[in-house]
């Protein structure tokens, strides 16, 4: 499953809750925060002070075979 810099966060973690992980692991409050539902990657990532390639990164690799 492919993730896009255009997905809104609660949507990755819903949908592939194994990804969950991957934003605490990057320090994400993203985990249960109301603005979720909101914020596309891109917009945690510039708000976090996250490199966006690499989050994006991470994401895909955590993605079971």
């Amino acid at each position: 499953m492919p993730f896009r810099s255009d997905d809104l966060v609660d949507d990755i973690m819903r949908s592939a809750p194994h990804t969950i992980r991957v934003f605490l692991a990057f320090r994400m409050a993203c985990v249960g925060c109301p603005i979720a539902t909101f914020h596309t990657v891109d917009d945690a990532c510039r708000e976090h002070g996250i490199d966006r390639e690499k989050f994006l990164a991470a994401l895909c690799d955590c993605v079971p075979a």
